[in-house]
């Protein structure tokens, strides 16, 4: 059965970029509400309990179609927000800019141009999801990088997709903070990202 994972820092670790009550109920109320779902979903599957979340994601077309729409939701959210929680850092621990890692920094040159051409097109994806959703920086099928967005809880995974980076632009993730203002909050959100980490998964895949 599926737990929800430890947060590698506090609640009020993102402050001032993201509140700690916001973090708070989004991991604990949001989160845990995806996971207990998804358990629910498949309490009466026992091999399926076994499988781990991205074997889930990538195997959705093949499940039982009765949880199929509930493994799609619940686990896309929980993978999701896991992806999510672990590329987060207090703003102290991502003070070295992106040029600091080769890897990284060297595909978004080569595609996008420059990381300011990266960034201004990533916030216009971001802020351009009509509803609730997510924007990612991906490795696509055919091994480009590219900004894509998703509906609701839908993973890359779902597209054959690797994830790099995502951003959670569902209203919960920032109403408490930044109400209607979701471009505050991707601004705020460039503040937080664990450029070490992405790092790491570029190194892992390129």
């Amino acid at each position: 059965m599926f737990t929800l994972p430890q947060l590698p820092y506090a609640y009020d670790a993102l402050e001032p970029y993201i509140d700690a009550l916001t973090m708070e109920i989004h991991y604990t109320k949001h989160h845990q509400g995806y996971v207990d779902n998804l358990n629910a979903a498949l309490k009466d599957f026992s091999e399926l309990q076994k499988k781990s979340i991205t074997d889930l994601m990538l195997e959705l077309e093949v499940l039982p179609e009765s949880i199929r729409v509930a493994v799609r939701n619940q686990g896309g959210g929980h993978y999701n927000h896991t992806f999510f929680w672990s590329l987060l850092a207090p703003a102290v621990k991502t003070e070295r800019a992106i040029s600091h890692y080769a890897t990284c920094a060297r595909l978004i040159n080569q595609r996008f141009g420059s990381f300011q051409k990266f960034q201004q097109e990533f916030t216009q994806v971001a802020k351009s999801r009509f509803g609730s959703g997510w924007a990612w920086l991906v490795v696509s099928p055919h091994g480009d990088l590219e900004i894509i967005s998703t509906p609701n809880q839908d993973c890359p995974l779902m597209f054959e997709c690797v994830p790099l980076l995502g951003l959670d632009v569902w209203e919960h993730a920032y109403y408490l903070k930044y109400q209607n203002k979701r471009v505050d909050y991707i601004q705020a959100w460039w503040h937080l990202i664990n450029w070490a980490a992405v790092e790491d998964i570029v190194k892992q895949i390129v």
